[in-house]
């Protein structure tokens, strides 16, 4: 695997990016219905709000857009499901992006690379299955809440830790990949707080681990949002649509923003958001 250039890689990209810009079009084209049934009404500007503030967040921090976008959809109201889904196909786009500009500024360690992205895609795939076809949304929505409020918890106590210099370790990375990716299907969001806090943690570098777990995220995200256009289509694409305009305009504003705030101000801030919206998702799912 290593022989394998990023070149390639970045190609590989490329293709099924275009590939997946090319369905939707074609979707939108053919499906004048939905087309017509788009309204800039309130619940549209209030998706394009949780894509603005997750990829604000997002681009301050290097993680957590999933995390706090399905956090936002989950208590707006947004089926876990759906939610999953459109946060997905809309990351598709932005970890694409990030990707490509890890890949040109070589922040990717190949070996970390080749560890994580195989058995991300698994864990995606089944992950998305089990939301998809299997679990029932109203049953498990409290549930998936739960976890997003542990994943707040997680990325609070994160924040106050001082990580001291270890050896370079990725010994668990495949596995760490593949609970990442299933969780991230499942919950809407985990990938980066579960597997890149955790590879920063056992001391690898936190610049070659963001590019590579960035990277290796489009894969997760493509697939996962392959399954779900499988088995529910892309009814939600009016939300879709609105996370990528809510991110596309907070993007420059977030890579603005880390100049003034520090990544652990940041994950407070984050692990706060995250633990009152979830918490109040909980109260609703419960009464």
């Amino acid at each position: 695997m290593e022989k394998i250039s990023l070149k390639y890689v970045a190609g590989v990209m490329l293709l099924l990016k275009s590939s997946l810009i090319g369905f939707l079009v074609w979707k939108i084209v053919t499906s004048p219905n939905e087309l017509q049934s788009l309204h800039f009404d309130k619940e549209f500007l209030l998706f394009v709000g949780a894509g603005f503030l997750a990829q604000i967040i997002d681009g301050a921090l290097g993680m957590a857009y999933g995390v706090s976008c399905s956090t936002m959809l989950l208590g707006i109201g947004v089926p876990p499901a759906i939610a999953s889904a459109s946060v997905h196909t809309a990351e598709v786009f932005t970890t694409g992006v990030s990707g490509l500009s890890h890949i040109v500024m070589r922040n990717i360690d190949k070996r970390l690379f080749f560890r994580l992205v195989f058995t991300g895609i698994i864990g995606a795939i089944i992950g998305a299955y089990l939301i998809s076809k299997i679990l029932d949304g109203k049953i498990v929505k409290p549930y998936i809440a739960a976890y997003l409020l542990l994943l707040g918890i997680y990325i609070l106590i994160k924040s106050f830790r001082t990580i001291n210099d270890k050896k370079s370790n990725w010994k668990h990375a495949p596995l760490l990949g593949f609970i990442g990716a299933f969780f991230d299907s499942i919950g809407g969001g985990g990938w980066g707080p579960i597997v890149t806090s955790n590879l920063i943690d056992k001391g690898n570098s936190p610049k070659e681990v963001i590019g590579t777990v960035n990277t290796a995220e489009f894969f997760v995200t493509f697939f996962s949002t392959g399954v779900f256009i499988f088995f529910i289509g892309v009814d939600a694409w009016k939300t879709v649509l609105a996370l990528i305009i809510g991110g596309v305009i907070a993007a420059p504003i977030g890579a603005y923003l880390i100049r003034f705030l520090s990544p652990k101000t940041i994950m407070r801030l984050v692990g706060v958001l995250i633990i009152t919206t979830s918490t109040y998702t909980i109260y609703k799912s419960l009464h």
